[in-house]
């Protein structure tokens, strides 16, 4: 008798990333099978399949940028390249059965909610009705070209690192690259090796740490696929000790922070012998103030003879290149944006309207924000998967996607015990989640005198200003104070 009082609900996902199929799999544990993936283009694997620069790869390490349940015996590097982790997305999505799931090439244009119900819209036309509707569109998919006069006008090749053009020729061409954040470390390196000459335009220095790139043997491999447990030990052990360095580090706890510091000004100093080019690259910002680069290619590339660091501000740009506010004119073949993306975007541009016609625009017109960063007033059963204030200090994103998960499905799974048919954040509820992240800030490196990707429009970080220990703690359980139930 019990199991007739079990709902079903039908699902709608946007996103066949990391995250998209992650839920799926959870769902179908639990015996949700009516998910739908709503996929804008032809491939699963979000950020792994839009990024195919060279140098490309991860700066977790890879046993730990795993699903826990999926370790991989098969990485090559510590640091996997990005066409190993895709490969490793579409396994675990076939072996898991979820790939059949994925519509693919189909994009969200519109999804509004109506009568205890989700109505989706797709660019093919297409109409979904459910009862949850959940993005899981990540963070970082809308690249941010910089606003530069002249850009247009550029002759030669110009694309963003997200938009690689494998059809361009770069060997022995004169390479431009404007922005030094983690792709541009990955990308300069490589541009450099076949590049006649790289100029590298360097709006503001990064801290970069060193951590050896171990590659790993096929004995190594051998031995994981015949032993797992291995693997779950390594995730276990990096996750703590990047829990223990980093990610305490850039909340401001002393000790670890002084430790990051240290590891990062004596990376600086011992890999850069000429102190000119030393100063150039030496940031005026506390270290974590922006994501702090793990990288051990970027300072020997930058010191060869056909690399140039340019520090001069960047005037515009003509059909030549770029011309600095020296007033001198950079003549390039090619030039790269490694300029990054827009974080704050998240599900849009797709139109989402929750209840009585309030546009997620209007709800987010003064500042985007979420209760426990996946729930948003007014907007009944719709989850944000990673949404604002989920990024926590250099940590891998698949762990935050596991914490989150298993608080959706606990919201779902009472959903299907009849205790409500709707939920949506209470306003207070935000405002006081908004407050309570406000007070963390305070001894924070994010406030350490930079401008970083991490800032919203109004200074404020979007991150989380406490441990992972206690982000974890707080996620158990959904508190359902903090909530409006719908019942009828």
């Amino acid at each position: 008798m019990a199991n007739q009082t079990i709902r079903d609900p039908k699902v709608v996902i946007i996103g066949a990333g990391m995250t998209g199929i992650l839920l799926a799999i959870e769902f179908n544990r639990m015996g949700v099978h009516d998910v739908t993936i709503l996929e804008k283009k032809n491939d699963l694997g979000g950020t792994w399949r839009e990024n195919t620069y060279p140098g490309v790869a991860c700066d977790i390490p890879a046993h730990m940028y795993t699903y826990s349940f999926a370790p991989n015996p098969e990485w090559s590097h510590r640091f996997a390249h990005g066409d190993e982790i895709q490969a490793y997305f579409k396994r675990v999505s076939d072996e898991f059965k979820i790939t059949p799931k994925i519509h693919f090439n189909e994009a969200v244009t519109e999804a509004s909610y109506q009568n205890g119900k989700w109505t989706t819209k797709s660019s093919k036309g297409n109409t979904y009705v459910s009862d949850f509707l959940i993005s899981a569109t990540g963070i970082l998919h809308h690249p941010a070209k910089p606003n530069i006069q002249g850009l247009e006008s550029f002759q030669g090749k110009c694309f963003h690192t997200a938009e690689w053009d494998h059809s361009v020729n770069l060997e022995g061409k004169r390479i431009g690259i404007i922005g030094t954040g983690s792709t541009a470390a990955q990308v300069i390196p490589e541009m450099i090796k076949v590049g006649k000459k790289v100029s590298v335009f360097q709006r503001t220095p990064q801290w970069i740490v060193k951590v050896p790139d171990t590659i790993y043997t096929e004995k190594d491999k051998k031995k994981w696929r015949k032993e797992p447990n291995i693997l779950k030990r390594f995730h276990k052990w990096y996750t703590f000790a990047v829990e223990q360095t980093f990610s305490k580090a850039v909340i401001g706890k002393k000790i670890p922070h002084l430790l990051m510091s240290f590891l990062c000004k004596r990376n600086l100093r011992t890999s850069i012998k000429d102190p000119v080019l030393r100063q150039k690259l030496t940031p005026n910002y506390r270290v974590g103030c922006k994501r702090v680069i793990v990288n051990s290619t970027f300072y020997d590339a930058i010191q060869k003879p056909n690399a140039d660091l340019v520090t001069e501000g960047i005037e515009k740009i003509t059909e030549k290149g770029v011309v600095t506010k020296d007033g001198k004119l950079n003549e390039l073949d090619i030039l790269i944006l490694a300029t990054g993306f827009h974080p704050f975007n998240f599900m849009r541009p797709m139109n989402l309207t929750g209840e009585n016609g309030i546009s997620i625009e209007s709800v987010w017109k003064k500042k985007v924000q979420a209760y426990r960063s996946l729930f948003i007033p007014h907007f009944p059963n719709f989850v944000l998967m990673l949404g604002p204030n989920t990024p926590i200090g250099n940590f891998s994103v698949i762990a935050m996607s596991e914490v989150q998960t298993k608080y959706v499905l606990k919201i779902v799974n009472d959903w299907r015990k009849g205790k409500f048919n709707a939920i949506d954040a209470k306003e207070e509820a935000l405002q006081r989640f908004a407050a309570y992240l406000k007070k963390g800030m305070v001894g924070t490196v994010w406030l350490g005198g930079c401008q970083s990707w991490y800032l919203d429009p109004d200074g404020d970080p979007a991150m989380w200003p406490y441990t992972w220990s206690r982000w974890e703690k707080e996620m158990k359980t959904p508190d359902y104070q903090d909530f409006n139930l719908i019942t009828n």
